[in-house]
């Protein structure tokens, strides 16, 4: 399942605390439930972690919560504080609300990593759009043209030399 807003991500971890709880509490504090009254009481903090962190928005630290009724729940089960059956039941739930909160985890993972390629697309449009165009070089105007080579010279050889200044 993929969610595609941050509201739809929030709202699915939310249900998924909702689910354990409901799991745990259900006929919770008698040993005919297959659940001992303090095995429920601690396991009870444990699934609140999960549900405020989930509430939260905040998948990280609810996946850190549900490792932790995980462990409260093993050693619940160490000290037969808990059925088998009840046990299986927790866990099956546990183990979705785990997935979920993967899930929720990699979505994000994604979205961030989305948004900082179109942040780095937008920075890379604005910084060439920020540097000016290369110049164009126009072409060297063409060198004016030699004056003739002997032209000049004769004027100057023959100055003074006209008619009458010999």
């Amino acid at each position: 399942m993929r969610l595609a807003s941050p509201a739809g991500r929030a709202s699915v971890l939310a249900w998924s605390g909702a689910i354990v709880a409901a799991a745990l509490l259900t006929g919770c504090g008698t040993t005919e439930a297959g659940l001992e009254r303090e095995a429920a009481r601690q396991l009870q903090a444990r699934v609140l972690e999960v549900t405020q962190a989930s509430s939260e928005n905040d998948p990280a630290a609810a996946l850190r919560a549900l490792e932790g009724l995980e462990a409260e729940l093993e050693a619940a089960q160490s000290e037969g504080q808990i059925s088998e059956e009840r046990r299986r039941s927790i866990t099956t739930i546990a183990t979705a609300v785990r997935a979920d909160l993967n899930e929720a985890i990699a979505a994000a993972e994604k979205a961030a990593a989305d948004k900082a390629a179109e942040e780095a697309r937008i920075a890379a449009e604005q910084a060439a759009a920020a540097t000016p165009p290369p110049a164009v070089e126009a072409p060297a105007p063409a060198p004016a043209p030699a004056p003739e080579a002997g032209k000049d010279d004769d004027k100057k050889d023959n100055e003074g030399k006209g008619k009458g200044n010999d």
